[in-house]
């Protein structure tokens, strides 16, 4: 199980406490695998509320010593973040950086990671409203990305804090597990995906002969628009039909046509949330054949039509963005408080 600390300093914006908790506990429906993280949220010195607007206290188990043992620290943004740091904090920080860790910062939490000197001479970002303040604070750090949701540098991830820190968490779970498997809690929390939705994980073996299915489903996913049968996939993976159902189901629990399916349905998914293609179109590209087959199983999968699928991603990419137009002067007008980057006014995010 892997280890996340999470550091949290007084002003910290609410939803920058319950977004990785919720996107790390959709994980095991993803993955199939059991509770994959500890997720330890510490309090650092002097916390007392989160900021406005609803300013609520915490109790937590974790102080500082909560980042010892952790594979993964990251500062969550905070109201203070002009201010001296609390004297322990950089300590702690350099600490956990010092023994390998990797170390990630969100929003205005940034602007605690370039205080200890751990971002000197590299790339990172933050809210895009204190962008370049970052860079007038702190002019060791290599250079300040305002464009940009998240940036790796090394062992250091910072992110501008949309939604809590969507991205950076996202961002954390891809490392880990895949893009198939942060695509799917992504979707599992925002689209309220049912538990039938999910692809089963396999061996990704490079070789058949040791008996994993990476390389035949490798494979099928890059021949989705041919009408593939049992007896192709057996050929391609050089083993009988029987063979290839008994690896299949010990792998994933299906069968290789239902596993087909299952890759033919996440694609039609992915083609939906990117881009303008006819249902009929993507029925073609996945293989599905026609939009009445394409509609039919999709709905029995995921529990919902294409069309409303990809209405709903594109509301759920709306919300996630609307606070960053009206930053930048795109939206159609209105007052810009509150929103998906966590908090109002002055607090930081």
């Amino acid at each position: 199980m892997a280890v996340i600390a999470l550091l949290v300093l007084d002003g910290v914006p609410g939803p920058q406490l319950t977004t990785p908790g919720l996107l790390l506990g959709a994980v095991p429906h993803a993955c199939r695998e059991e509770a994959p993280y500890e997720l330890r949220i510490c309090a650092g010195p002097g916390f007392r509320t989160t900021a406005e607007p609803g300013p609520f206290g915490l109790t937590t188990r974790w102080g500082l010593e909560g980042l010892d043992g952790a594979e993964t620290v990251v500062v969550a943004g905070y109201r203070g973040f002009r201010d001296e740091l609390p004297a322990a904090v950089p300590g702690a920080l350099r600490a956990a950086a010092g023994r390998g860790c990797r170390v990630g910062a969100v929003g205005t939490g940034t602007f605690a990671l370039a205080a200890t000197g751990l971002l000197d001479g590299r790339r990172a970002t933050t809210d895009r409203r204190y962008s370049g303040e970052l860079a007038v604070r702190h002019p060791g750090v290599g250079m300040v990305a305002p464009g940009a949701e998240v940036v790796a540098d090394g062992p250091f991830l910072t992110s501008a804090g949309v939604l809590g820190g969507k991205d950076l968490w996202m961002r954390l779970i891809e490392e880990e597990h895949g893009k198939a498997v942060a695509r799917e809690a992504d979707r599992r929390l925002f689209l309220r995906l049912p538990e039938s939705g999910g692809l089963p994980g396999i061996a990704d073996t490079d070789s058949e002969g040791e008996g994993g299915c990476g390389p035949t489903v490798r494979w099928m996913a890059e021949n989705l628009h041919r009408p593939l049968t049992l007896a192709d996939i057996a050929a391609r993976a050089g083993t009988s039909v029987r063979t290839l159902n008994r690896r299949f189901r010990s792998e994933t629990g299906l069968s290789p046509l239902q596993y087909l399916l299952r890759v033919r349905i996440e694609q039609a998914q992915h083609l939906l949330e990117r881009g303008d293609l006819p249902v009929e179109h993507i029925a073609a590209r996945t293989g599905l054949g026609t939009p009445a087959n394409l509609r039919h199983h999709f709905q029995r999968l995921n529990g919902t039509t294409p069309g409303v699928y990809r209405a709903a991603f594109r509301s759920a990419v709306d919300m996630f963005t609307q606070d960053d137009r009206e930053d930048r002067g795109d939206g159609d007008g209105g007052g810009g408080g509150g929103g998906g980057s966590g908090g109002s006014g002055g607090s930081g995010s």
